[in-house]
């Protein structure tokens, strides 16, 4: 008997997916929430070795997210970027009390939450019957339908065309762990695709969707002026919405020469990458907005990697200064 393309994708699921993931092991909602949220722009692996366990080991509940103060969200972030993420989840936490909404309706009016992500959290933790549609999904979506022109809003309309809405959970699942695996972007694996026999753009999948036109990432020349005073430096806890809540040095966009310069600091973001030259101050002034800490209080806030690179070479020529071999 001739199996549906829903039942080839189960059964492919069933025995090649990647079951193991403690958040499909879980009926909590905030554990699911916490690991679809961590998984947006990072890899499984990094996700799963170093930040899901550690978290939820600080934040055992989203009452105890709701509870903290982003500052202290934002330190058990640190190294997994994308910080808007984090003041979302706490934002988000703090909005329904620490008990998350139990369908996507609900949980799709908290702050960050998308209506893909709404979908999962509603699929996984209540199986609420809706399709969800990450980069993996809409690939094969793209390849399946024969589809080139990007439009999300009609990607919907086929995600539901696919969809098992009786298998919500191993459905969705399943798509996930077939685009990750076998229906990855490079070099697709279609000869062992359970989709095969029925995908239309399976002869030329790499046209599907077609590719975006590649902008140059601009470059944003800064400086970093680490101000000091009696052996404390001055922070600032941002305001911007980018970076929003991360302490960071005093930033200029002039150009300040060879004075006391420590070093130069380049740090690749999503849409730029900052060149910054660091420099410490040696007058005793007192920027405003600014907090004064020592370098033993650091390691306790949370910071950007842009800052942290800039703590790295004050100590390094603090050590040098120490050892006699003056750098600046």
């Amino acid at each position: 008997m001739k199996l549906t393309p829903q039942a080839s994708l189960l059964y492919w699921y069933e025995h090649n997916g990647r079951h193991d993931l403690p958040w499909r092991n879980t009926d909590d909602p905030y554990a699911i929430y916490l690991s679809e949220i961590m998984l947006q722009q990072t890899q499984v692996k990094t996700v799963l070795e170093r930040f899901y366990f550690p978290f939820l080991e600080r934040f055992p509940t989203l009452l105890d997210v709701a509870d903290a103060e982003l500052d202290d969200v934002l330190k058990r972030w640190e190294g997994l970027g994308y910080y808007t993420r984090a003041r979302n989840l706490h934002n988000a936490a703090r909005q329904c009390e620490g008990i998350l909404p139990t369908d996507a309706h609900g949980l799709i009016q908290l702050s960050g939450i998308g209506r893909s992500t709404a979908h999962a959290i509603a699929a996984f933790a209540y199986r609420e019957s809706l399709p969800i549609l990450d980069a993996n999904v809409k690939r094969i979506l793209h390849r399946y339908f024969a589809l080139p022109k990007r439009n999300e809003k009609k990607l919907w309309e086929y995600a539901y065309l696919l969809f098992d809405p009786v298998h919500p959970f191993e459905y969705n699942q399943a798509m996930m762990d077939l685009g990750a695996l076998v229906c990855v972007s490079k070099n697709p694996l279609c000869d062992t695709c359970p989709l095969e026999t029925t995908c239309q753009g399976k002869t030329s999948p790499h046209v599907f969707p077609e590719a975006k036109m590649k902008k140059a990432k601009p470059v944003r020349r800064r400086s970093i002026v680490i101000h000091q005073r009696n052996g404390r430096y001055a922070l600032m806890q941002r305001q911007s919405r980018f970076l929003h809540g991360l302490w960071g040095f005093f930033e200029t966009d002039e150009a300040l020469g060879n004075r006391n310069f420590l070093g130069h600091i380049t740090q690749h973001y999503s849409h730029f990458t900052l060149e910054a030259d660091v420099y410490l101050s040696g007058d005793e002034t007192e920027p405003e907005g600014y907090e004064w800490f020592g370098l033993d209080e650091f390691a306790a806030l949370s910071m950007s990697r842009a800052d942290q690179k800039a703590v790295t070479l004050l100590r390094y020529n603090l050590e040098k200064k120490e050892s006699g071999c003056e750098s600046y």
